[in-house]
Formats: structure tokens, C-alpha cells, sequence
């Protein structure tokens, strides 16, 4: 784009976020390439970003010991977007069905879906073996090729 940007606003990259598409995380593994997972998540208030996921899945414990993680997220459709964020975990704490999972399940399969997904989940988070992970984003990477003229 000569002599402009693709890059989203501080409005447009939170809207984006907000709407419900998976996210790849990427996180540091020690010598060999960082783990890249597909991750569902959600957008607090605040900006921070959460997921919930096994406490004692490869991705928690790298998460654990990286204390930092990647996520990006792609709108597929033409003209293509994506948003790309990195940052600390700012917080690790057991999940909970009704604060965690639920919203999160609701945010993509819908109300119905959503619920019967977490009841389904809910046995698991009762024995304490899932983690909510918080990160704040400090570095972005946005790209709207809508914005493109000509």
C-alpha cells in the first residue's frame, strides 16, 4: 500500500478479537521449534486474553515454564486479517466450569451447544485438572488487506 498502512487501530484489532475464531498459541520449546496449537479463547474487559486448557497438557507446561506465549488469529475470507499478539502470563489458576469454560464455550457453539459442551466438560474441571491462563499482550502485529486500494 504506498504510502499507507495495513495495520488495524487499537478499535479494529479488539473487534477482531472479539469475534469468535480460533487462534493458533505458539509458545517456546526448548530446542526444538515452539509449540503451535489451535486454542479457543476469550478477550477480558481489561484486554488481557484467556484460555483454558489441562493443567497437564504439553502446551500448559511450556506455557509454565515459558511464562510467555504467541497467539494469532486469522480471518481466512478474503480480503485476508489477522491479528498477532504476544505477552506474559499474568495469571494461572484453577478453572472453574461456570467462570472459565462456559463462556467460552458459549462465545463459539452458541447457548445451547455451549452448555451442553461444558456440562459434558464439567466432571474433568471438578477434579481440579484444568488451568485458566491469563496473558496481557504487549507486541501486536495487525494486517487488514481490506484496507488496500486498487
Amino acid at each position: 500500500m504506498a504510502g499507507g498502512s495495513y495495520a488495524m487501530t487499537k478499535t479494529e484489532r479488539v473487534r477482531f478479537l472479539k469475534e469468535p475464531r480460533v487462534g493458533v498459541l505458539a509458545v517456546a520449546a526448548a530446542g526444538q521449534g515452539p509449540l503451535a496449537v489451535p486454542v479457543w479463547y476469550r478477550m477480558e474487559t481489561n484486554g488481557d486474553l484467556v484460555l483454558v486448557t489441562p493443567k497437564a497438557s504439553l502446551k500448559a507446561r511450556l506455557i509454565r515454564k515459558a511464562k510467555r506465549l504467541s497467539l494469532c488469529v486469522q480471518d481466512e475470507k478474503p480480503p485476508y486479517r489477522y491479528v498477532s499478539v504476544e505477552g506474559p502470563v499474568v495469571a494461572a489458576v484453577d478453572a472453574d466450569v461456570e467462570r472459565d469454560l462456559r463462556p467460552i464455550a458459549r462465545r463459539y457453539y452458541g447457548l445451547k451447544k455451549g452448555d451442553a459442551y461444558a456440562d459434558q466438560l464439567a466432571p474433568e474441571f471438578a477434579g481440579g485438572t484444568r488451568v485458566k491462563l491469563t496473558f496481557r499482550p504487549e507486541r501486536w502485529l495487525t494486517v487488514d488487506y481490506g484496507k488496500r486500494r486498487g
